[in-house]
Protein backbone atom coordinates (compact mmCIF):
# COMPACT_ATOMS: atom_id res chain seq x y z
CA UNK A 1 0.00 0.00 0.00
CA UNK A 2 1.56 3.32 -0.78
CA UNK A 3 0.54 6.44 1.61
CA UNK A 4 1.66 9.69 2.22
CA UNK A 5 2.90 10.78 5.26
CA UNK A 6 2.94 14.01 6.63
CA UNK A 7 4.94 15.09 9.84
CA UNK A 8 7.55 17.70 11.46
CA UNK A 9 7.19 20.18 12.99
CA UNK A 10 7.95 22.20 15.95
CA UNK A 11 7.00 20.03 19.27
CA UNK A 12 6.81 16.89 17.62
CA UNK A 13 10.22 16.24 15.32
CA UNK A 14 9.45 13.78 12.03
CA UNK A 15 11.60 11.34 12.44
CA UNK A 16 9.82 10.09 15.18
CA UNK A 17 6.85 9.60 13.03
CA UNK A 18 9.64 7.84 9.97
CA UNK A 19 11.06 5.43 12.56
CA UNK A 20 8.02 4.77 13.92
CA UNK A 21 6.59 3.94 11.37
CA UNK A 22 9.41 2.32 9.44
CA UNK A 23 8.36 -1.16 11.18
CA UNK A 24 5.76 -1.58 8.68
CA UNK A 25 7.22 -1.37 5.77
CA UNK A 26 8.61 -4.93 6.27
CA UNK A 27 4.35 -5.44 6.24
CA UNK A 28 4.08 -3.80 2.42
CA UNK A 29 3.49 -0.10 3.16
CA UNK A 30 5.41 2.65 1.45
CA UNK A 31 5.26 5.92 2.68
CA UNK A 32 5.98 8.91 1.04
CA UNK A 33 6.67 11.93 3.36
CA UNK A 34 6.37 15.50 2.95
CA UNK A 35 8.19 17.35 5.87
CA UNK A 36 7.91 21.04 4.52
CA UNK A 37 4.10 21.55 4.38
CA UNK A 38 4.70 24.08 1.47
CA UNK A 39 5.60 20.88 -0.24
CA UNK A 40 2.12 19.82 -0.72
CA UNK A 41 0.64 20.30 -4.14
CA UNK A 42 -3.21 20.34 -5.33
CA UNK A 43 -3.75 17.08 -6.94
CA UNK A 44 -1.10 14.99 -5.44
CA UNK A 45 -3.41 13.04 -3.09
CA UNK A 46 -5.30 11.38 -5.96
CA UNK A 47 -2.24 9.20 -5.99
CA UNK A 48 -3.01 7.59 -2.63
CA UNK A 49 -5.08 5.38 -1.07
CA UNK A 50 -4.46 6.70 2.04
CA UNK A 51 -2.67 9.75 4.06
CA UNK A 52 -1.38 10.04 7.23
CA UNK A 53 -1.47 13.47 9.23
CA UNK A 54 0.81 13.66 12.03
CA UNK A 55 1.46 17.55 11.29
CA UNK A 56 -0.57 20.55 13.00
CA UNK A 57 -0.60 23.98 10.54
CA UNK A 58 3.12 24.32 10.78
CA UNK A 59 4.48 24.44 7.58
CA UNK A 60 8.31 23.32 9.28
CA UNK A 61 9.87 23.96 12.77
CA UNK A 62 11.51 26.91 11.63
CA UNK A 63 8.18 28.29 9.28
CA UNK A 64 5.53 28.21 11.99
CA UNK A 65 3.26 29.72 9.93
CA UNK A 66 0.22 28.01 8.48
CA UNK A 67 0.62 25.68 5.37
CA UNK A 68 -3.22 24.61 5.29
CA UNK A 69 -5.36 26.86 3.28
CA UNK A 70 -8.52 26.74 2.71
CA UNK A 71 -8.13 25.60 -0.66
CA UNK A 72 -5.42 22.67 0.52
CA UNK A 73 -8.24 21.89 3.48
CA UNK A 74 -11.30 21.55 0.49
CA UNK A 75 -8.76 19.16 -1.29
CA UNK A 76 -8.73 16.71 1.91
CA UNK A 77 -12.19 17.10 2.01
CA UNK A 78 -12.70 16.09 -2.07
CA UNK A 79 -9.84 12.78 -1.24
CA UNK A 80 -11.79 11.44 1.78
CA UNK A 81 -15.60 12.06 0.05
CA UNK A 82 -13.96 10.28 -3.07
CA UNK A 83 -13.35 7.33 -1.70
CA UNK A 84 -9.54 8.06 0.22
CA UNK A 85 -8.72 7.22 3.48
CA UNK A 86 -7.49 9.97 6.21
CA UNK A 87 -5.55 8.66 9.70
CA UNK A 88 -4.98 11.29 12.11
CA UNK A 89 -2.09 10.59 14.90
CA UNK A 90 -1.29 12.88 17.84
CA UNK A 91 -0.51 16.19 16.62
CA UNK A 92 -2.08 15.77 13.34
CA UNK A 93 -5.63 16.86 15.57
CA UNK A 94 -3.85 19.90 16.68
CA UNK A 95 -6.33 22.96 15.24
CA UNK A 96 -4.85 26.04 13.69
CA UNK A 97 -5.91 29.21 13.77
CA UNK A 98 -8.34 28.92 10.37
CA UNK A 99 -7.84 24.99 10.31
CA UNK A 100 -12.28 24.76 10.52
CA UNK A 101 -12.93 22.87 7.48
CA UNK A 102 -10.01 20.53 8.58
CA UNK A 103 -10.78 19.76 12.18
CA UNK A 104 -14.55 19.27 10.54
CA UNK A 105 -13.10 16.57 8.53
CA UNK A 106 -11.16 15.14 11.24
CA UNK A 107 -14.33 15.41 14.02
CA UNK A 108 -12.17 16.30 16.90
CA UNK A 109 -9.41 18.51 17.51
CA UNK A 110 -7.04 18.66 20.47
CA UNK A 111 -7.88 20.79 23.27
CA UNK A 112 -5.11 20.17 25.95
CA UNK A 113 -2.47 18.05 27.50
CA UNK A 114 -0.67 18.22 30.69
CA UNK A 115 2.98 16.96 31.12
CA UNK A 116 4.26 13.85 29.94
CA UNK A 117 3.00 11.14 32.00
CA UNK A 118 2.00 7.34 32.39
CA UNK A 119 -0.97 6.87 29.96
CA UNK A 120 -2.90 4.14 29.63
CA UNK A 121 -5.20 2.92 26.56
CA UNK A 122 -7.43 0.36 25.99
CA UNK A 123 -10.01 -0.56 23.19
CA UNK A 124 -13.58 -0.29 24.81
CA UNK A 125 -15.74 -1.75 21.34
CA UNK A 126 -15.43 -4.22 19.04
CA UNK A 127 -13.91 -2.52 15.68
CA UNK A 128 -11.29 -3.72 13.21
CA UNK A 129 -9.04 -1.13 14.33
CA UNK A 130 -8.70 -2.50 17.43
CA UNK A 131 -8.96 -6.28 16.36
CA UNK A 132 -6.12 -7.62 18.39
CA UNK A 133 -5.25 -4.78 19.78
CA UNK A 134 -4.18 -5.35 23.83
CA UNK A 135 -4.65 -2.51 26.41
CA UNK A 136 -1.04 -1.21 26.87
CA UNK A 137 0.53 2.01 29.18
CA UNK A 138 3.45 4.52 27.81
CA UNK A 139 4.74 7.58 29.49
CA UNK A 140 3.22 10.30 26.76
CA UNK A 141 1.43 13.30 26.29
CA UNK A 142 -2.12 12.44 27.30
CA UNK A 143 -3.99 14.67 24.93
CA UNK A 144 -7.76 15.86 26.13
CA UNK A 145 -9.77 16.28 22.87
CA UNK A 146 -13.01 17.83 22.11
CA UNK A 147 -15.47 16.84 19.23
CA UNK A 148 -16.79 18.81 16.42
CA UNK A 149 -18.72 16.23 14.45
CA UNK A 150 -21.85 14.43 16.11
CA UNK A 151 -20.86 11.21 14.07
CA UNK A 152 -17.61 10.53 15.78
CA UNK A 153 -17.35 7.38 17.11
CA UNK A 154 -15.16 6.48 19.88
CA UNK A 155 -13.32 3.07 20.22
CA UNK A 156 -10.98 3.59 22.05
CA UNK A 157 -10.19 5.32 25.66
CA UNK A 158 -6.93 7.11 27.56
CA UNK A 159 -6.52 7.29 31.32
CA UNK A 160 -3.87 9.42 33.18
CA UNK A 161 -3.67 9.22 37.02
CA UNK A 162 -3.89 12.73 38.36
CA UNK A 163 -0.21 14.50 39.45
CA UNK A 164 0.59 17.84 41.24
CA UNK A 165 -1.66 19.11 44.13
CA UNK A 166 -5.81 19.69 43.56
CA UNK A 167 -5.23 23.35 44.56
CA UNK A 168 -3.30 24.15 41.57
CA UNK A 169 -5.47 22.43 38.97
CA UNK A 170 -6.53 25.54 37.05
CA UNK A 171 -3.57 27.95 38.26
CA UNK A 172 -1.16 25.38 37.00
CA UNK A 173 -2.54 23.38 34.63
CA UNK A 174 0.67 21.70 33.13
CA UNK A 175 1.71 20.20 36.46
CA UNK A 176 -1.14 19.29 38.22
CA UNK A 177 -4.09 17.69 36.76
CA UNK A 178 -7.04 15.62 38.34
CA UNK A 179 -6.96 11.71 37.02
CA UNK A 180 -8.50 12.01 33.25
CA UNK A 181 -10.45 9.77 31.22
CA UNK A 182 -10.59 10.82 27.58
CA UNK A 183 -11.02 9.30 23.80
CA UNK A 184 -7.74 7.74 22.68
CA UNK A 185 -9.04 6.72 19.28
CA UNK A 186 -11.91 7.09 16.79
CA UNK A 187 -13.49 6.96 13.56
CA UNK A 188 -15.99 8.61 11.21
CA UNK A 189 -17.13 8.19 7.30
CA UNK A 190 -17.61 11.23 4.76
CA UNK A 191 -19.01 10.68 1.60
CA UNK A 192 -17.03 7.95 -0.01
CA UNK A 193 -14.25 7.95 2.68
CA UNK A 194 -13.20 6.74 6.21
CA UNK A 195 -11.37 8.75 8.80
CA UNK A 196 -9.46 7.59 11.80
CA UNK A 197 -7.96 9.04 14.62
CA UNK A 198 -5.43 8.30 17.20
CA UNK A 199 -4.02 10.19 20.21
CA UNK A 200 -0.65 8.57 21.71
CA UNK A 201 2.10 9.14 19.65
CA UNK A 202 4.29 11.97 21.28
CA UNK A 203 7.25 9.76 21.64
CA UNK A 204 8.86 6.77 19.88
CA UNK A 205 8.41 4.31 22.46
CA UNK A 206 4.67 4.65 22.17
CA UNK A 207 5.05 4.05 17.78
CA UNK A 208 7.22 0.91 18.77
CA UNK A 209 4.91 -0.45 21.31
CA UNK A 210 3.12 -3.47 20.13
CA UNK A 211 -0.39 -2.88 20.19
CA UNK A 212 0.21 0.84 18.50
CA UNK A 213 1.66 -0.67 16.33
CA UNK A 214 -0.85 -3.11 15.52
CA UNK A 215 -3.13 -0.46 16.17
CA UNK A 216 -1.40 1.44 13.01
CA UNK A 217 -1.68 -1.14 10.54
CA UNK A 218 -5.72 -1.88 11.73
CA UNK A 219 -5.75 1.87 10.73
CA UNK A 220 -4.43 1.84 7.71
CA UNK A 221 -6.18 -1.43 6.82
CA UNK A 222 -9.29 0.00 7.52
CA UNK A 223 -8.79 3.80 6.52
CA UNK A 224 -7.99 2.11 2.95
CA UNK A 225 -11.44 -0.10 3.15
CA UNK A 226 -9.47 -3.10 3.48
CA UNK A 227 -10.45 -4.58 6.43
Amino acid sequence: MRILLFCDEHYHPGQVVIDGMSPLKAKGYNFDIIKNGRDFQLGMLQDYEVVVMTKCDEATPEDRESWKSAEIQREFVEFVENGGGLLFVHSGLVAGKDTAIMDSLAGARFKWHPKDSAVWVEPIKPHPIVDGVRSFCEVDEHYYLENVADDVDIIMASYSPSQGVPEKYESEPYTNAPAKLEPAGYVRTQGKGRICGLTPGHHLHVWLNENFQKLLENSLQWCANKS
